[in-house]
């Protein structure tokens, strides 16, 4: 079931964030969906509204520290159910290292930012 919620979109860098209604597909294999109930725009955010990086990578949503609720979750999500109260991390994390195997999983030693602004596992 496709949902639909507001979220401040950024069309263009350089450009005011537009309050809209988007619609969020469901959850596909391994993957979560998160009812967001708060978020803040730091300043990686910024960076990719002022500085446009990459500049393929508009429109698209800021504002990736938040918490929320589990909504859904894909095939194959055994770690999470629907009503989890979660903070999500936006790092990788290989779940193999010293860290990912404490609380410390946002030190993960395999995680790397890549010139996108995304980050992958080595």
């Amino acid at each position: 079931l496709v949902i639909k919620c507001k979220a401040a979109v950024a069309w263009e860098p350089n450009k005011p964030l537009v309050i809209e209604e988007i619609e969020v597909a469901p959850p596909q294999a391994n993957e979560v969906r998160i009812k967001i109930v708060a978020t803040s725009v730091c300043h990686t955010d910024l960076y990719h509204l002022y500085e446009g990086m990459p500049k393929d990578g508009f429109p698209v949503v800021l504002g990736h520290e938040a918490t929320g609720i589990v909504e859904s979750v894909g095939s194959g999500v055994t770690e999470f159910k629907n009503g989890d109260k979660v903070i999500p991390v936006f790092l990788s994390q290989c779940r193999e290292c010293h860290f990912c195997k404490s609380p410390k999983t946002n030190q993960c030693v395999k995680a790397c930012m890549t010139a996108y602004m995304s980050f992958i596992c080595r």
